[in-house]
C-alpha cells in the first residue's frame, strides 16, 4: 500500500466524522428549539449519518484500492 492511498482514506474518514458530527449537532440543536418535533428530527438525522458513512465507507475502499 503507498501512502497515497491511506491518505485518501484517511481523509475520507475524517470528512465522515465531521459530518456526522454535524447532523447530531444541528439535530439535538433543532430538538431543543421545537421539542414536539424531536421524534422525527431524531429519525431524519439518524437517515443521514447512515447516508453519510455509507458514502465514506466506499470512499475508504476505493483509497485503499488506489494504494494496493
Amino acid at each position: 500500500m503507498t501512502g497515497l492511498g491511506a491518505i485518501g482514506a484517511g481523509l475520507a474518514a475524517l470528512g465522515a466524522g465531521v459530518g456526522v458530527g454535524q447532523i447530531g449537532s444541528k439535530a439535538v440543536e433543532s430538538m431543543a428549539r421545537q421539542p414536539e418535533m424531536a421524534g422525527q428530527l431524531f429519525t431524519n438525522a439518524l437517515v443521514l449519518a447512515a447516508l453519510v458513512e455509507g458514502a465514506a465507507i466506499f470512499a475508504i475502499v476505493v483509497g485503499l484500492m488506489q494504494g494496493g
